[in-house]
C-alpha cells in the first residue's frame, strides 16, 4: 500500500513494544520507534541486577534485534527534547523526526518530591544504569568496610533506607535481607554481623504493599520483620545529607544509604500545551488514548491519564499491565477499517510481589482471594520469566533463579564503572 502514515512511538517500553508488536508489517504504517537507549529492559527485576543477583543482559535486549522481523518499523537512537505539534514534529538530541501519529510512551521517573537533597544523594531504581550504579555502591562500601577499624564507622557505611515500602521497596529489602544473612559471611569474613547497621523500610501510608489486600499485606509484613526489616510506617523521608536521613518524626538514621523507591511521576516535554497535563504529569487523554487537546497524538501506560474508565477515575495503576493492554486497545483500534474505535477498558490481572526465597504474595481480582508463600512464590517466577522479552532471557533468568535456589549464592557481584568517551 502506497502512502503509508508513519506512526512515531517514542518510549520502548512495556507500551511502545505492544503498540509496536500490533502495529509491526501493518500495510497502513511505517512505524519508528525512539528511545534514549538502544535497549529494552525489564523493569520489574531491576533491583536483582542491583544487588548482583543477575546480570543486566538477562532482562535486557537490543531494539533492533527485537525488530528484525517487522519490515515496516525503524529504531532511532535518541532522546525526546521538545514535541511541534504544529508542524507534526518532534526535536530529538541528534535531529528532527515528522510524523502523521504521534504516540508517546515514555514511561515514568523517580519522583523526588521537589527536595534538592534527596535527588542529587539518594539511589534511585528505575533503569539499568541506576541499577548498576547501586551495586558498585553496595560492593564498594562493603569492601570499604572490611578496612575501617571503628564499628560505628563500618555500621554508617553498612546501614540501608529503603523509601517506599512499594513492591520495589519491599522486593529490594528482602533480598538485601536474604544477602546479609547468606552471602556476607561467605565474601566478607572480616566483617560481623553486627557491623551491619540494619536494613529500614520507610512509607508514608499506614502498611507495606498498600495497593494489596490486607491479608498480602499482613503476611509480608510478618516476613520482612522475620528477616530482619525495620519497618516504619506512617513516616516519610523529610531530608537526606548525604550522611544521615532525617525523617518525619525527626528521628535520624545515621548512614550514606539511601534507596529512593518513593514515587514516581511522568517526564514532562516542552511543546505540549499546559493543560494536556494532569496529575503525576501525565497527558490526559480520553477513552482511546488521545491526548486532550490533538487529533494525531496518543498517550499509552505511565505517561497517560485515560479517562472514561468507570473504575478508574483517577487513572490505571502505573504498572506493566495497564500499559500493555492499552497499547493493545490502540493498535487493534489504529487498525479498524471502518473507525468505530473502541475505549479502552482495563483487565486487572491481579497483583504480585516477592518477598524472598520461597515467600511472595499474590492477589487475584474479584475473588477476594490472595495466595501466599511458596506457591505465590512459583507463580511469580513463572510471571517474571513469561514477562522477559526473549527465549533467551527467559531460559538466562530460570538458570539464575535455579542457582541461587540451591546454592544461596550468585556470581554477578563485579565493580564495573565503565569510563565515558565521546562517541
Amino acid at each position: 500500500m502506497e502512502n503509508k502514515q508513519k506512526v512515531v512511538v517514542v518510549g520502548g517500553g512495556f507500551a511502545g513494544l505492544e503498540l509496536i508488536k500490533g502495529l509491526g508489517n501493518s500495510k497502513k504504517y511505517d512505524v519508528i520507534l525512539v528511545d534514549v537507549n538502544n535497549y529494552n529492559f525489564f523493569p520489574p527485576l531491576i533491583y536483582q541486577v542491583s544487588t548482583g543477583f543477575m546480570e543486566p543482559s538477562a532482562i535486557s535486549y537490543p531494539f533492533r534485534r527485537i525488530l528484525r522481523d517487522k519490515k515496516n518499523v525503524r529504531f532511532r537512537l535518541g532522546s525526546l527534547e521538545k514535541v511541534v505539534p504544529l508542524e507534526n514534529k518532534i526535536i530529538l538530541s541528534n535531529g528532527e523526526l515528522h510524523y502523521d501519529i504521534l504516540v508517546m510512551a515514555t514511561g515514568a521517573e523517580s519522583n523526588f518530591f521537589g527536595n534538592r537533597n534527596i535527588e542529587k544523594y539518594s539511589l534511585p531504581m528505575k533503569t539499568i544504569s541506576d541499577a548498576l550504579s547501586l551495586r558498585n555502591t553496595i560492593l564498594t562500601r562493603l569492601d570499604r568496610a572490611t578496612r575501617l577499624q571503628k564499628a560505628e564507622a563500618r555500621k554508617h557505611l553498612l546501614t540501608f533506607v529503603i523509601a517506599g515500602a512499594g513492591p520495589t521497596g519491599v522486593e529490594l529489602s528482602g533480598i538485601l535481607a536474604e544477602m546479609s544473612s547468606s552471602i556476607l559471611k561467605k565474601d566478607y569474613p572480616e566483617l560481623d554481623r553486627e557491623d551491619l547497621g540494619g536494613i529500614y523500610l520507610i512509607d508514608g501510608q499506614n502498611a507495606v504493599l498498600s495497593a494489596m489486600s490486607i491479608k498480602s499485606q499482613k503476611y509480608t509484613h510478618k516476613k520482612l520483620e522475620q528477616y530482619g526489616v525495620k519497618i516504619k510506617l506512617n513516616t516519610f523521608v523529610k531530608d537526606f545529607d548525604n550522611e544521615k536521613v532525617l525523617l518525619s518524626d525527626d528521628t535520624e538514621i545515621f548512614t550514606k544509604n539511601l534507596i529512593w523507591a518513593a514515587g514516581v511521576s511522568a517526564k514532562t516535554f516542552d511543546g505540549f500545551n499546559k493543560e494536556s497535563y494532569g496529575s503525576g504529569n501525565r497527558l490526559k487523554t480520553n477513552g482511546v488514548n488521545l491526548v486532550e487537546g490533538y487529533t494525531n497524538v496518543y498517550a499509552l501506560g505511565d505517561c497517560a491519564l485515560v479517562s472514561g474508565d468507570e473504575a478508574f477515575p483517577n487513572g490505571h495503576p502505573q504498572l506493566a499491565q495497564p500499559a500493555i493492554q492499552q497499547a493493545e486497545n490502540l493498535a487493534k483500534n489504529l487498525e479498524r477499517k471502518d473507525g468505530s474505535w473502541q475505549n479502552f477498558t482495563y483487565k486487572d490481572k491481579g497483583s504480585l510481589a516477592i518477598i524472598g526465597r520461597n515467600k511472595a504474595v499474590l492477589d487475584i481480582p474479584g475473588q477476594n482471594y490472595s495466595v501466599k508463600g511458596f506457591l505465590a512464590w512459583l507463580i511469580w517466577i513463572f510471571v517474571h520469566i513469561m514477562g522477559l522479552v526473549n527465549f533467551k532471557n527467559r531460559m538466562r533468568a530460570f538458570v539464575d533463579w535455579i542457582g541461587y535456589y540451591i546454592h544461596r549464592d550468585q556470581y554477578f557481584r563485579m565493580i564495573i564503572k565503565p569510563k565515558e568517551r565521546e562517541v
